[in-house]
């Protein structure tokens, strides 16, 4: 059994290396499971290698890195905390010994006594967000990280290339600008981000969640969140086309009661105004019943 300081100089030395240790059944069993601890430790519990197909471990273990790469490189940094990773691949009998079938997974083993309830981080509750983790760990362990994400150019090129584009168009349109004044263009733009935002966009943003989730026992993938208390990023998606259905049908009846077109038109246009409504919201309604578990109407 190794003694405490042999085992916090063995983690600080791997911890200088690489801000996420690597560790197998015996590196697990001897420095994390084994007393005696005075310190916790963050461990990762994945599935990363190709063949396993788990892109929810390849998303997670990005912002699980940026986590711990933040607290490495901070000025707080202390051999109070480490984070550790354990691969099925690399240490199934520990998967085994813990009972858990399902990753990625984090726990918090903490300095004393033996992890709790609380210890286990709700991941489909909460995503996988490094600053959502970063909230967690300093709710467990008093240890608070500060995050710091590498750079990111792609939203102010996105930025720059949008400016670019309607400075293009108003040069090249400079003796006729009546196209800002346009409008269905506006009401259109208006229309993309309320559906953005009324279908969840800005939610997955702050909490990070995934983007769906595979049954580890069934291989299902599950593209809608079982909880009202969270979502997919997948389920965005198919509540932003759900909404846009219904609104085109509204808008298509709309036309249809005040357009100059002949009667034929406008008829197939009411028609297939009303099948986009009724089909769509009926799709939304049922959505919205497997979240909220004994809604009692239908459509």
């Amino acid at each position: 059994q190794m003694v405490l300081s042999e085992k916090v100089n063995q983690l600080m030395e791997w911890a200088s290396k690489r801000s996420v240790i690597r560790m197998n059944g015996d590196k697990f069993r001897r420095l994390v499971k084994a007393p005696p601890r005075n310190y916790s430790v963050i461990v990762m519990f994945t599935a990363l290698q190709p063949h396993r197909q788990c892109v929810v471990c390849k998303q997670a273990d990005e912002e699980y890195q940026i986590l711990a790469n933040s607290w490495r490189y901070s000025s707080a940094f202390t051999n109070k905390i480490f984070f550790a990773m354990v691969d099925f691949d690399e240490g199934s009998d520990v998967f085994q010994m813990l009972n858990m079938n399902s990753a990625p997974t984090f726990i918090n083993f903490p300095a004393k006594g033996k992890p709790k309830r609380g210890d286990t981080y709700e991941l489909q509750v909460r995503g996988f967000a490094a600053e959502q983790l970063a909230r967690w760990v300093a709710d467990r362990t008093d240890v608070n990280i500060r995050v710091i994400r590498p750079p990111s150019y792609a939203g102010p090129l996105m930025l720059g290339l949008l400016l670019a584009v309607v400075a293009g168009l108003v040069y090249l349109r400079g003796s006729n600008l009546d196209f800002l004044y346009n409008k269905t263009g506006w009401a259109f733009a208006a229309l993309c981000f309320v559906l953005a935002m009324t279908s969840g966009q800005m939610w997955n943003h702050i909490r990070g969640p995934p983007y769906a989730l595979k049954n580890p026992h069934t291989g299902q993938v599950n593209y809608i969140h079982g909880s009202s208390q969270a979502q997919f990023v997948a389920e965005t998606h198919i509540v932003l086309l759900f909404n846009g259905g219904v609104t085109l049908g509204m808008v298509l009846l709309h036309e249809a009661a005040t357009s100059d077109m002949d009667v034929g038109k406008r008829k197939i246009m009411c028609i297939a105004g009303i099948g986009l409504v009724v089909l769509f919201f009926s799709w939304l309604l049922s959505v919205f019943r497997s979240k909220y578990h004994g809604y009692p109407y239908r459509y």
